[in-house]
């Protein structure tokens, strides 16, 4: 039996074995989003209608739920595809992008938490607020750093029992217990919309890989992500050559390459 304990012996499973991802994602994020998974080594399925969205989930080999764009419809579509994975036992992904802004998306998100999902994933200033403490978040973007989200990741993942992932220029990962902080990406990466987003997609991936290690799998998504990052930004002039420069990264990344390149520290 093949193990998968580093982010590239998951990256390889990933591959020879790609699962199906539902991504209910935002308008802006669908395209890049999809890319993404698809230079990774997975297969994305951009399905939101509240028609399909829970028979779809229990197809799916995970779910991904991101509130970037949200309507009545589309909660109707979330809150069926969380359901349905959960009682399926199917790992699901959580982006609560800028849940502090309206009382339309804070209510939307509370719903959603109620329904435990496995992985957690924002910026600093989204987990900040998430976990009841005062961030200086502007609409999408952060505006704390993500040494001060640390002890709300810690306690958020306590509190919800999911692994909570906050990302920025040093990323960190915990499950309340354990906790590790990964380098590596690229100062453009903020600059090309819907990396983040996309981000969300492949720790789905990840998860769907090893949903008896999500925390491992989060790891691994946020590693594979980082080193490509990297990679990316050497020839890049701009956000625009970076954007394709990092789809081509990612599909070229090896198992090898990511297990002797990641930078994972304990926290």
């Amino acid at each position: 039996m093949q193990t998968k304990t580093t982010p590239g012996a998951m990256l390889k499973a990933m591959r020879e074995k790609p699962p199906l991802v539902q991504c209910i994602t935002n308008y802006v994020a669908m395209n890049i989003a999809a890319n993404v998974l698809l230079a990774a080594g997975a297969s994305p399925a951009m399905v939101h209608a509240a028609e399909e969205a829970g028979e779809f989930a229990g197809i799916a080999s995970a779910l991904t739920i991101n509130i970037g764009t949200l309507s009545t419809q589309w909660i109707d579509g979330m809150q069926a595809a969380a359901k349905a994975a959960t009682s399926a036992g199917k790992p699901w992904v959580l982006d609560p992008v800028a849940h502090y802004a309206t009382a339309f998306r804070r209510n939307a998100v509370a719903d959603l938490l109620a329904l435990r999902p496995t992985v957690i994933r924002g910026n600093a200033s989204e987990i900040i607020a998430l976990a009841g403490g005062e961030s200086r978040g502007q609409g999408v973007d952060s505006r704390d750093p993500v040494e001060q989200a640390e002890g709300a990741a810690r306690w958020l993942a306590e509190r919800q029992r999911a692994v909570v992932a906050v990302t920025g220029a040093v990323d960190f990962v915990t499950d309340g217990e354990r906790a590790v902080r990964i380098e590596g990406g690229s100062a453009l990466m903020p600059q090309v919309t819907a990396l983040g987003c996309s981000l969300t997609c492949l720790v789905g991936a990840f998860a769907a890989t090893a949903p008896e290690d999500t925390f491992g799998a989060t790891v691994a998504a946020l590693s594979t992500f980082a080193i490509a990052g990297e990679e990316a930004a050497l020839g890049a002039a701009g956000p625009g050559s970076f954007s394709w420069r990092f789809l081509d990264a990612l599909a070229a990344l090896d198992a090898e390459t990511l297990d002797a390149r990641a930078r994972i520290s304990a926290a």
